[in-house]
């Protein structure tokens, strides 16, 4: 029998991530050496005592039942954290658990989107921004952001009938894939741009706790206004390396978590307990081990940004999160053929930038989950490979 499939299905196709595997595979098969820095996931342990936390519960016969909603210590941690981490209060009723921020900006739009509304979203930027976007039949408008602008957008440039019908605007700092740290100055612009157009604001805070070069992170609800206009995703994940607990919150305005919340009643039986306790050791405990692994993330960073500068391959120094974007070496154009003809040669694997929309082409995205002896490694791979002409 032939199955039709929807034409949302249809138009989801396997991207460059499954070539670049494929390929990862037959070298493997071949005996080759592989340093893959594809994939953004952290190769660093859980903090033991997250781990334990979780390990005990495990054990609990009571906690295989459907959870339903948040622990009401759950909640009482994300308060906590807020608090000391961002200096932000919030209320109770201004927060709620994800199965992680992924799914959390993709579901929002079926709270927020009605077919043809406008949603904003960065050039270059992460996929998932639009297509949650897309399967309520929403339109996009990809605000560009220019590395002459410190890959900031320029609210100048967004054409005012754009701005008088657009919906929602999907902004993210620290940024994945473009590595960069907006300043508060940026945010006072964004709340005030919100306030002008009626315009709801998403901000995926995802690597708030992984920044570089004497840089801070804050939060973007810590300024003036921004709980009026929007709300903030905090994921776990990459802080923690919680990755595959798949634990992250919405907080932010109350109306906005509060329809969200019931929406999400209609396909969400609760995320399972022993997670929910785990992530209440992670807010609650310690964060010494996050600094420590920043400063690690840090070394990796000046390993191999450092490494390729020295070999002619002139890559900048990330600002913050787990990746480095780094601008095709001379004498190649086309990121995805650059990609494939690296690994193929030095068996370095990194993401084409045109996988993050039409002005990531022109980059490519690595990303730093192999420790500093590994990076020194692939830098002389790529060095021997003759890859830079």
């Amino acid at each position: 029998m032939e199955i039709q499939f929807s034409d949302k299905a249809e138009s989801i196709k396997a991207g460059i991530f499954a070539v670049l595997n494929e390929k990862k595979e037959e070298l493997l098969r071949q005996g080759r050496t592989v340093y893959n820095l594809s994939v953004g996931t952290p190769d660093f342990r859980p903090p033991q005592h997250i781990m334990d936390a979780v390990s005990e519960a495990a054990k609990n016969p009571d906690n295989y039942k459907y959870s339903l909603v948040e622990l009401p210590e759950l909640i009482e941690a994300v308060q906590g954290f807020y608090k000391r981490r961002f200096g932000v209060s919030l209320e109770k009723n201004e927060i709620m658990e994800l199965y992680g921020s992924q799914e959390g900006m993709t579901h929002i739009a079926w709270a927020l989107c009605n077919p043809g509304d406008l949603v904003l979203v960065p050039n270059p930027g992460y996929p998932i921004f639009g297509i949650g976007p897309e399967l309520c039949d929403a339109r996009l408008w990809k605000y560009p952001l220019y590395e002459e602008n410190g890959f900031l957008p320029n609210f100048s440039d967004i054409p005012e009938e754009v701005a008088q019908k657009a919906k929602l605007m999907v902004v993210s700092y620290p940024a994945n894939p473009i590595c960069r740290v907006a300043p508060d100055s940026f945010y006072r612009e964004l709340i005030a741009f919100a306030e002008k157009y009626h315009i709801i604001i998403l901000h995926d805070s995802a690597y708030s706790d992984i920044v570089y070069g004497g840089k801070t992170c804050g939060s973007f609800l810590s300024f003036e206004g921004a709980k009026e206009v929007g709300i903030e995703f905090y994921s776990l994940s990459k802080t923690f390396n919680y990755t595959g607990a798949r634990v992250s919150f919405a907080v932010g305005n109350a109306g906005i978590i509060q329809k969200f919340k019931a929406m999400r009643t209609q396909y969400d039986y609760g995320t399972f307990l022993p997670v929910q306790i785990g992530a209440i050791a992670a807010l609650n405990g310690p964060f010494d081990q996050v600094h420590r692994q920043c400063e690690e993330y840090g070394e990796r960073n000046h390993v191999l940004c450092g490494g390729l500068r020295s070999i002619g391959w002139n890559v900048p120094d990330s600002e913050g999160t787990m990746f480095v974007w780094a601008p095709l070496p001379e004498g190649y154009t086309n990121s995805e053929e650059f990609c494939l003809t690296l690994m193929n040669q030095s068996g370095v694997i990194c993401t084409p930038g045109s996988s993050f929309g039409s002005l990531g082409e022109g980059y490519v995205r690595m990303a730093l989950v192999l420790p500093p002896e590994q990076l020194r490694e692939a830098v002389e791979s790529i060095r021997k490979s003759g890859v830079l002409k």
